[in-house]
């Protein structure tokens, strides 16, 4: 006679639990780990007049290759190149990619809110462009 043994309810719980346990601390890491290489791409914006520095892009008028990152410039010499302003001057603005606005209002609206800040400049220009050039059609109407 074969026996179905089964394991219960309880005993599925407790694989479930330390399979999400596990899974979340490899996450976890891989997140420490993306975090850490992504801080080197992170832009700067100057406080003073607004000029970001882009790591991807460097600078080609103080002679700052591409894909350096604003950490390992040197803070004696580094000016900004528009207002000259220091290095301690500079916040951290975030990666490239990064969808503006806070986190808890991203889920809102029609989904605009996950546009990156280009995108978003890209939909709302465009939008009054064609208004404008619909309003400007109206003249070819005699």
């Amino acid at each position: 006679m074969i026996e179905n043994n089964q394991p219960s309810s309880e005993d599925n719980q407790k694989v479930e639990d330390l399979a999400n346990k596990k899974f979340s601390e490899k996450a976890l890491e891989f997140k420490d780990k993306e975090l850490i290489t992504n801080l080197e791409q992170n832009r700067f914006e100057c406080r003073g007049c607004g000029y970001i520095y882009d790591p991807a892009e460097g600078n080609k008028k103080l002679k700052i290759p591409p894909n350096t990152p604003f950490s390992s410039i040197d803070g004696k010499t580094f000016a900004c190149p528009v207002c000259r302003a220091g290095k301690n001057l500079y916040k951290d603005i975030g990666p490239r990619e990064k969808p503006s606005g806070f986190e808890e209002n991203l889920t809102y609206g029609f989904g605009f809110n996950s546009l990156p800040p280009g995108q978003k400049n890209i939909l709302i220009f465009g939008g009054l462009a064609f208004a404008a050039a619909c309003f400007l059609s109206l003249y070819s109407l005699h």
